[in-house]
């Protein structure tokens, strides 16, 4: 059939692309689904699926004890920049304190972020920009670590969006890393597209920022 002319062919293309859709169908009842992936103990999987992607986890009893993990790592006691969101968690170089713009962050050599919950499912930890100075921080530093309450970690994605309040931050989303990519001549590359490390801190007592939310 041809396709007349003028300003009509754009309303017969869409009529003829809204005849071939499929017909819809009612969505599957998942909520509170028996089906969902748990496992024994969700702190080890966590543990086992970062360690398999390249990052590392460490379980701690309180911040001084992550703090002295973090002092006794090399990457962080030899950063020349350092930023840290985290209270009685490492310190912040003065140049990085006082930065008004993302472009004064671009020379940071290692992190210390905050996380809300870890998935134990795909080694994710949950973030959100109101948690520090500018969001640029969870991708340009060198390295980074983020600090993730031990009691808010989950075993699938299910559940980890149960407790996401959709629409409270402005930029929010799940990493798991360090960045990788081996698009190029399947070559891997470490640090392509953000931290060339990542160390997650699972501490005891921490509050539970999530549930704070309004």
């Amino acid at each position: 059939m041809p396709i007349p002319a003028s300003k009509d062919s754009r309303d017969f293309i869409l009529s003829r692309i809204r005849k071939a859709l499929p017909q819809s169908a009612p969505l599957p009842e998942v909520i509170n689904s028996p089906d969902w992936q748990t496992f024994p103990d969700p702190w080890a999987r966590f543990a086992e699926v970062l360690g398999s992607v390249g990052g590392q986890v460490v379980r701690c009893s309180s911040l001084d004890q992550a703090n002295q993990h973090l002092e006794s790592m090399p990457l962080w006691s030899t950063a020349q920049v350092r930023y840290s969101a985290v209270d009685g968690l490492g310190d912040t170089s003065a140049a990085t304190a006082a930065a008004v713009h993302p472009h004064e962050l671009e020379n940071v050599d290692f992190a210390v972020l905050r996380g809300h919950l870890a998935v134990a499912e795909n080694g994710a930890v949950w973030v959100t920009d109101d948690t520090l100075v500018h969001r640029v921080l969870y991708f340009i530093p060198q390295h980074m670590a983020l600090v993730v309450p031990a009691d808010c970690i989950v075993h699938n994605m299910h559940q980890a969006y149960s407790r996401i309040p959709v629409g409270s931050h402005r930029f929010a989303g799940f990493i798991s890393g360090p960045s990788k990519t081996a698009d190029i001549e399947q070559s891997l590359v470490i640090g392509a597209h953000g931290a060339r490390s990542l160390t997650v801190y699972l501490v005891d007592g921490l509050p539970d920022l999530l549930a704070q939310t309004p």
